[in-house]
């Protein structure tokens, strides 16, 4: 997961200053020190790491802060609220024209960013809101281009208008837009090529597309596992063909996550959302607070709640927490849970957004792992409706003849068991999430953990 290693070095500075009654400025310099090595270490660029330390350490040995009843929870709250204000402080949004009238939004970025998949879930995102998207296809150089933007937008339910590759790209672009207006289409979303690095004519395309058509919103997609080339592409971006602002893609894989630090601050331009998956469905907003959370390890809730209300079953995760209150809880519910949970995007996904789980997610994810997930089904399955309902009564006959139906040895079966049980105590102790309210009338949120 992005920033697992930033927040990790970063917690561990936040507990020596937690631990000291009071602070000096020597502390403070010793703390930002290595907040400075942290950040570096996460391939955030040097500039802004330079700006961002001084500016902590300006306001944090300040009179207030050196005085205060807690100096060590105010140097955290600094950091945090400049955090914030690096990426970008308020979130940006992708800005709509009303009614009819069409947005003509251009995907920008190198090959092997994600382009495609992007637009497609950025389709998919406004057909959700009530918006009637296109996607046109004006990749006619890299081979299938074409056709991946055909199945995704068939996933998507949202028509992709293509004129084959051997047409320019700025009159499919014009022609588009045309089709868009006479089939009562009003988001045009143009899948621009890429190229493997930033050259002339790739940026020639792009500009010639910006002169024959309105371009609304060019938005940049730039793989966030390039760690500092993504902040110097989104540089170039930005001089030579103008940009509106980023999405950043793979920021769920094994990234440094320094280019979310960096973009904002070098750039100008905001980040729009944040891919954190391979579904079509995996594009989050881009919350500057909600992200400035994660890397303090202090959690996500508020995402993780919106990530459950659109995820979720909400009727079998209420039948689920009855079980565990009357101890009724068994293998049928355990194997729902599990399927839940990967339809949040699995167990690393939920428990970065939890506070204070990060430094239990060792201990946690072989309850869940998502790898075995077709294994332990068999398992289950195995049984027999009684045992799947009375797991008490699984004895060493019982679990012979369902290690030889699902065709694992019984040390797999015996681990298996061994898991729901530890599965059961970690649900119930969860922190304040199942049956949890947010905002007045809406009813409780449950989790299936």
């Amino acid at each position: 997961m992005a920033f697992e290693s930033l927040t990790e070095k970063l917690q561990n500075v936040f507990k020596n200053l937690r631990s000291k009654g009071r602070l000096s400025e020597a502390d403070v310099k010793l703390a930002l020190r290595e907040v400075k090595l942290a950040l570096l270490e996460a391939d955030v660029n040097f500039r802004v790491v330079k700006q961002f330390v001084k500016t902590v350490q300006e306001r944090a040995v300040g009179q207030d802060v050196m005085n205060g009843l807690n100096p060590g929870q105010m140097v955290i709250k600094i950091v945090n609220e400049e955090l914030v204000s690096l990426m970008g402080g308020e979130t940006a949004e992708i800005s709509l024209k009303q009614g009819k009238e069409i947005t003509v939004i251009m995907m920008a970025g190198l090959q092997g960013a994600g382009k495609t998949t992007t637009a497609a879930k950025l389709a998919g995102k406004f057909k959700s809101k009530g918006r009637k998207p296109l996607l046109a296809a004006c990749d006619v150089y890299r081979p299938a281009a074409i056709k991946q933007l055909q199945v995704n937008g068939e996933r998507q339910g949202v028509e992709v208008f293509s004129m084959g590759e051997k047409q320019n790209p700025v009159d499919i672009a014009k022609a588009a837009v045309e089709h868009a207006k006479s089939h009562q289409q009003n988001v045009v979303i143009l899948d621009t090529a890429g190229r493997l690095h930033i050259d002339e004519e790739m940026m020639g395309e792009l500009a010639a597309i910006k002169e024959c058509i309105l371009v609304d919103t060019t938005v940049l997609v730039v793989d966030a596992m390039t760690g500092q080339d993504a902040v110097n592409v989104a540089e170039t971006f930005s001089e030579k063909v103008g940009i509106d602002g980023v999405i950043l893609t793979k920021l769920d894989g094994d990234t440094r996550g320094g280019a979310a630090l960096s973009i904002r601050a070098v750039t100008g331009k905001p980040i729009f959302y944040a891919g954190m998956g391979e579904k079509l469905s995996d594009l989050e907003q881009f919350y500057p607070d909600r992200m400035a959370s994660r890397i303090l390890g202090m959690g996500d809730v508020m995402s993780l709640i919106e990530k459950a209300e659109a995820s979720l079953d909400q009727e079998k995760a209420r039948q689920m927490e009855q079980k565990l209150k009357k101890a009724e809880f068994g293998f049928d519910d355990y194997l729902e849970s599990m399927r839940q949970m990967k339809n949040m995007g699995g167990i690393s996904s939920v428990l970065n957004m939890l506070p204070g789980m990060g430094g239990k997610m060792k201990d946690i994810e072989g309850m869940i792992d998502e790898k075995d997930m077709a294994q332990k089904e068999a398992i289950i399955l195995s049984m027999t409706p009684k045992e799947r309902a009375n797991p008490s009564i699984l004895n060493l006959s019982r679990k012979q003849r369902i290690a030889r139906g699902a065709g694992v040895d019984i040390s797999e079966v015996n681990r298996m068991v061994k898991q729901f049980e530890q599965a059961k105590k970690m649900m119930k102790q969860m922190p304040g999430l199942m049956g949890g309210k947010r905002g007045g009338k809406r009813g409780g949120l449950r989790l299936p953990f």
